[in-house]
């Protein structure tokens, strides 16, 4: 039996753990905190990582927690419109998930097949000819034949064997929450949850997880929204941070000021937005009969403006399942190499040119910006959905 260690029990780290499990392969899963906890807030899939998911086998599950994000259109914080909300074709149509609810799907994917082991902080990695690939935490040596880098932003791993790549700040941090039902606001008729509010240096995006009244034991339901505010994290206490947000959008257009007020200080999840730069020079490291290769964030962390962060990883896991059931060991991570970095860096690439239109500052850039961007954003967006919907599993 092929044996497996993945390193990093996230979204990505599960889906392939459950898959290479359903292949017969034996896994060890590896997670450096005491619990496999996720963030309460909530995820944007587009069809690349629905179709993803569908091809890891997960489609049911997801088809039971997914919402539909219909296009909510882009407004300036005096209420203007910058881009009228526009109808979007199914197949291009995101959902959006909550993040528990995911958790709850992945988990139950992983079966009997899969060891997970928590507390186990990863700090070597063996990648020499000859031998058979393995990591160790200072304790502990987990050798197989496939080591997956899925550990984060912050790999170890990554940083062992791709030493060229840096972890840098994209120069903002992002607030989350979700606030469940039994705590939303009734906004009146003419108040849309869907949509995005930008200004200078700060962006606001909400979305329903459902109807109102539709949670239930498979779906958790609510509003969700992010904030997302040009400059370092704040280290102040949640119930500061939430009162600063609070001022900062104060007199955005409606009905942000009401999700704000509606939310609890201990549904706010803060992040410092980070992304790699460069990119590894390679995804897969072939180590004797096997190999190394890196997933999700540790391969290609990116800042969230197009929502392609878990998409990604979904597409790796697929790739590598796919690959993994059709060549051999050492084929397979090579091919999982060769498919993966330009995908990769297409979706980087199309990221940071919406983070650049995004993270305008002054009042002339702003003003060329806005009047551009019923222009400008509708076309990068159209060509960053492309390239997104445009990815297949391996045949």
């Amino acid at each position: 039996m092929r044996s497996a260690v993945v390193v990093g029990a996230g979204l990505g780290g599960m889906a392939v753990a459950g898959a290479l499990a359903r292949s017969g392969w034996r896994v060890t899963l590896l997670e450096r905190a005491d619990r496999v906890r996720p963030e309460p807030t909530a995820v944007v899939l587009w069809p690349n990582g629905v179709r993803a998911l569908r091809a890891l086998g997960l489609g049911a599950g997801l088809d039971a927690i997914a919402t539909p994000l219909p296009d909510g259109g882009i407004r300036r914080p005096d209420g203007q419109w910058l881009v009228q909300p526009r109808a979007t074709p199914a197949e291009r149509m995101p959902v959006v998930v909550h993040r528990e609810d995911l958790h709850d799907a992945l988990i139950a994917g992983l079966g009997d097949q899969v060891e997970l082991r928590t507390g186990v902080g990863v700090r070597t990695v063996r990648a020499v000819p000859g031998e058979r690939p393995a990591v160790g935490d200072g304790r502990h040596t987990f050798e197989a034949d496939l080591v997956v880098a899925a550990d984060g932003t912050d790999s170890e791993i990554r940083r062992q064997l791709a030493p060229e790549t840096t972890v840098v700040s994209s120069g903002c941090a992002a607030w989350r929450a979700v606030i469940p039902w039994y705590r939303a606001p009734q906004l009146p008729a003419d108040q849309s949850v869907h949509g995005e509010t930008l200004g200078a240096g700060y962006r606001f995006v909400a979305a329903s997880l459902g109807e109102r009244g539709t949670a239930g034991a498979s779906r958790r339901g609510g509003i969700y929204w992010v904030a997302t505010a040009a400059g370092a994290p704040r280290p102040e206490p949640p119930e500061i941070q939430l009162a600063l947000l609070k001022r900062w959008y104060a007199g955005w257009p409606a009905p942000i000021a009401t999700l704000l007020e509606a939310t609890d200080p201990a549904d706010v999840v803060q992040q410092e937005i980070r992304e790699l730069r460069p990119l590894p020079r390679a995804y897969g490291f072939g180590v004797g009969p096997g190999g190394v290769v890196l997933l999700g964030d540790a391969a290609h962390a990116m800042p969230p403006h197009l929502g392609q962060g878990a998409c990604l990883a979904f597409e790796d896991a697929a790739t590598l399942a796919g690959l993994l059931r059709e060549s051999r060991l050492p084929d397979a991570v090579t091919g999982y190499d060769r498919l993966r970095r330009p995908r990769a860096a297409t979706m980087v690439r199309q990221t940071r040119r919406m983070s650049a239109v995004l993270q305008t500052r002054g009042r002339l850039a702003l003003r060329a910006r806005d009047a551009a961007l019923g222009t400008i954003s509708p076309r990068m967006r159209s060509t960053a959905a492309a390239a997104a919907a445009a990815w297949q599993p391996p045949s």
